[in-house]
């Protein structure tokens, strides 16, 4: 536990405000921040105890602000279990988050669709998951200060959230699709076998992210939204070689709807 107050400590002498929501950005999905009536930046690896992304297009930093007049902290930047982190170590920032005053969670991520449905730049509102990784957060001595030993997962993604998104979609126009997120480890794209795979099992999308975020928040009784952009295709007869530049550039493309439905979803929150 003492990690976790350090850090928090640390943050508490630059800024003193209470962000009641926390949001984490995925792989190409940083402009967000430009939608921030920015207060204060702090860099990761000021942080005691936080880890430091080592991702190329994640940024590092932890922004707190207002978006929709709403006091939110965001994280610029995520962990992975790719880049040697344990579950833990991915998800200390959620905990600090709670330390904070955060009440609400909103997670984005970049992801490789296996719904033949499904095109590159869509959006996909996650409405429920699959854990495909070897580690747990949870796993080791509970810490009963934030939550119990075992936490129900009914309900991982928060439906009144996910209600009003898929209301916000509609009113814009937006073709969004709401669905089952399954994560992996990484950091290796999935094979033509493992994309059936995961489909048989009953995903929709597979990513490498948010699921590890999602069962600390709950385990803390934080309500979770979560979104996700399609930015290659895992199904058959459509798979084709992906490089980081094609993922961002779909991520691009998916940005300006997602970045909308965030900003008009805080403001929604009480």
């Amino acid at each position: 536990m003492e990690e976790f107050f350090e850090a928090v400590n640390y943050i508490r002498e630059i800024y003193t405000g209470t962000p009641r929501y926390g949001i984490i950005l995925g792989t190409g999905l940083g402009r967000l921040v430009n939608d921030i009536d920015i207060e204060c930046t702090i860099e990761y690896e000021k942080i005691p105890h936080f880890p430091v992304s080592t991702v190329e297009s994640h940024h590092g930093k932890l922004i707190f602000g207002k978006i929709s007049d709403k006091p939110v902290v965001v994280m610029q930047g995520r962990f992975h279990y790719y880049e040697g982190y344990s579950a833990r170590q991915i998800t200390f920032p959620v905990r600090v988050m709670k330390l904070l005053g955060v009440e609400k969670l909103f997670i984005s991520n970049a992801c490789g669709g296996v719904n033949p449905a499904h095109e590159v730049g869509e959006l996909m509102i996650i409405s429920d998951h699959i854990n495909l990784h070897p580690d747990n957060p949870l796993r080791g001595p509970n810490l009963d200060f934030f939550g119990p030993r075992f936490p129900d997962m009914s309900e991982p993604y928060d439906r009144k959230m996910i209600a009003q998104a898929q209301e916000i979609a509609k009113k814009h126009g937006i073709n969004i699709h709401t669905g089952v997120y399954a994560s992996v480890t990484g950091p290796n794209l999935e094979t033509p076998a493992e994309y059936r795979f995961i489909r048989i099992l009953g995903a929709d999308v597979v990513g490498m992210s948010t699921i590890p975020e999602t069962l600390v928040a709950r385990h803390m009784g934080i309500p979770v939204f979560a979104i996700s952009v399609i930015t290659d295709l895992g199904v058959e007869g459509r798979i084709e070689e992906v490089s980081l530049e094609m993922v961002l550039a779909a991520a691009a493309k998916a940005e300006p709807n997602m970045t909308r439905i965030f900003r008009e979803l805080l403001a929604l929150q009480p």
